[in-house]
């Protein structure tokens, strides 16, 4: 660029582009946008002709998108979920590690590789994305399930064995083979016990000062009015917290954020907090896979096309299998089991770490680094379909009486309440049976919003089905009488078990446009004479709507303005209102 040397804006810029387009055309072909991120960086990586972006700065780049990714599902994470699957995680994830690490050196020994560069290639192949294996379970909305808690926890295992690999791998350089002289085991011993007080004094005091400090923070900021203080300590805490862990206690970037987001989950503040951090969040996540494509070398398929088979058979297919038995072992269904293989079946940021400092050390071939990041390209190119191959071999989901995965709101007083991890979990995730309710109001999100139209319906008699996920508002829509389906209501095999040809109304009080979007679509088509009374945020929101095909879009800031107008007796809509075109509800 003449007169300009910008890398950093010209990589946002083209890789935001280039992501753009490319992910817009696997959508087309129906494979997971994740396919046309990871061919954007591979376009503008190195080893293609035309512009290279700056690898170090979309490393940067996406390390913010992790740190974003890791304090989002930390809100959405406590510690009593974290612990409910310690027993399966823990165990669970070491076993897995080492099995894929004795793989890994299996196949390096073929190699001609040494014991040392085996145990580094091993490592870098038995530990998951961060960012693949999230995105694929909020996808499936299966990220807040048991199967969700146990691949996160699995995950978090990982990472943690991780951080102290990469503290003891320069310890252990001269033994392994590398250019650095052999520490004693006193200094092993020394550097392992120094890493694990490190990890253990930040957790605690996350847990202790961080419970109260951080929504102390968040509550401050948002009591200024400010929304933009708000946002902005949002990205603080997160960020702020996650250099912190990685300075200062030589935690990585994901565990720090992650421990951030799940002290504020205990906040009422964490939804608000989550709908700031999505914006950011997204953008810098897609940068994540746009750097990992560059990080590709296509020669290496020609070079060493049976070695990258290999490699791609240990992650996919070994770590698979190695996952599935042991979650067995633990006495899971199948559909965790797959579950979790299918979440595991590719490798992503410490792989590329490793392979980094393996080379580095003298220790790892350079054809061992480019086998580890053709494993990760091709194994992160294929998960989606690795997911969508399990959730054929699922078991289906078992009739009930009720249809799985309802509440029925006749239940009595003395009946135990079945427990709300049962219904969003394992076999009972996908509900089958149509609700037979007839006359019946339909609220899809049980929220703030929800909550209060669901309130006064009940009060006025009317039978009211709920769709929702989130277990607490599942809870809440239970207590007031409710029939729940739990479940993503722009489903379209969740949402026809609303029965909506025997309804009276559809109200959509979910804040997503595109989402309510969805949801007024497929309802409308359903039923074409159904009331349909949807929430919006924004003039334009509003447009989709009606486009989409609803009734009625309400647009909170118009609704407030018409009742401060009406109190002081004036009866004219504010300009701009929409009421005079039916958006609003007239007096």
């Amino acid at each position: 660029m003449p007169g300009h040397d910008t890398p950093l804006i010209a990589i946002i810029a083209i890789g935001l582009a280039m992501a753009f387009v490319l992910g817009l055309a696997a959508h087309r072909l129906r494979v997971s946008p994740l396919v046309g991120y990871l061919l954007a960086g591979i376009v503008v990586g190195p080893f293609t002709p035309g512009f290279v972006a700056d690898q170090g700065l979309a490393n940067e780049l996406a390390e913010i998108g992790v740190i974003l990714l890791m304090f989002a599902v930390g809100l959405h994470f406590s510690l009593k979920d974290l612990m409910s699957v310690r027993t399966i995680a823990l165990p669970g994830a070491v076993v897995q590690i080492a099995v894929a690490t004795l793989l890994g050196m299996a196949l390096a020994w073929s190699l001609g590789w040494t014991m040392g560069a085996g145990i580094i290639f091993g490592l870098a192949l038995s530990v998951a994305s961060t960012v693949v294996l999230i995105r694929a379970l909020q996808e499936r909305r299966i990220l807040e399930t048991e199967r969700g808690r146990i691949a996160v926890g699995w995950l978090i295992v990982e990472d943690l064995v991780m951080v102290l690999a990469l503290v003891m791998l320069p310890a252990l350089s001269g033994a392994l083979g590398g250019a650095g002289g052999t520490a004693s085991w006193q200094t092993i011993a020394w550097s392992a016990g120094i890493t694990l007080v490190k990890v253990a004094t930040f957790v605690a005091i996350m847990l202790i000062a961080g419970r109260r400090i951080v929504p102390w923070i968040m509550h401050y900021a948002a009591h200024t009015g400010s929304r933009e203080l708000f946002r902005l300590s949002v990205y603080a805490v997160a960020l702020g917290i996650a250099y912190g862990a990685a300075a200062l206690f030589g935690v990585s970037f994901a565990l720090g954020a992650f421990f951030a987001g799940m002290v504020l989950a205990e906040s009422p503040l964490s939804q608000r907090a989550t709908e700031e951090a999505l914006p950011l969040r997204d953008a810098f996540a897609v940068l994540f896979f746009v750097s990992v494509g560059m990080l590709f070398d296509p020669g290496v398929l020609i070079r060493s096309p049976w070695s990258v088979l290999g490699t791609v058979a240990i992650i996919i297919v070994g770590k698979t299998i190695a996952a599935f038995l042991i979650v067995k072992a633990f006495g899971r269904s199948n559909s965790t089991a797959l579950t979790i293989s299918a979440s595991l079946a590719q490798i992503g940021e410490f792989s590329f770490i490793l392979a980094g400092l393996g080379v580095s050390m003298g220790v790892l071939p350079t054809e061992g680094r480019d086998l580890i990041l053709a494993g990760a390209i091709i194994s992160i190119l294929l998960n989606p379909f690795v997911f969508m191959a399990f959730e054929k071999l699922r078991p289906a989901p078992k009739p009930a009486l009720a249809g799985p995965g309802v509440y029925t709101p006749a239940a009595p007083e003395t009946e135990p309440a079945k427990p709300l991890a049962a219904v969003v979990a394992d076999e009972e995730a996908v509900p089958l049976k149509a609700s037979s309710l007839t006359g019946h109001d339909v609220i899809v999100g049980y929220g703030r919003v929800g909550s209060l139209v669901g309130s006064g319906l009940r009060a006025a008699g009317r039978p009211v089905l709920v769709f929702e996920e989130r277990l607490d508002e599942v809870a809440a829509a239970r207590r007031d009488g409710a029939e729940v389906f739990v479940g993503n209501a722009a489903d379209p095999r969740v949402l026809a078990t609303a029965n909506l040809h025997e309804a009276r109304r559809l109200f959509v009080t979910v804040p997503e446009a595109f989402e309510a979007g969805q949801v007024v679509e497929q309802a409308r088509a359903a039923n074409p004479g159904l009331e349909i009374i949807a929430r919006a945020h924004t003039s334009a929101a509003v447009g989709h709507l009606e486009e989409m095909g609803c009734s009625l879009a309400v647009m909170g800031e118009h609704e407030i303005a018409m009742r401060m107008l009406e109190h002081v007796g004036v009866d004219e809509a504010p300009p701009g209102s929409g009421a005079d075109k039916g958006v609003l509800p007239g007096k």
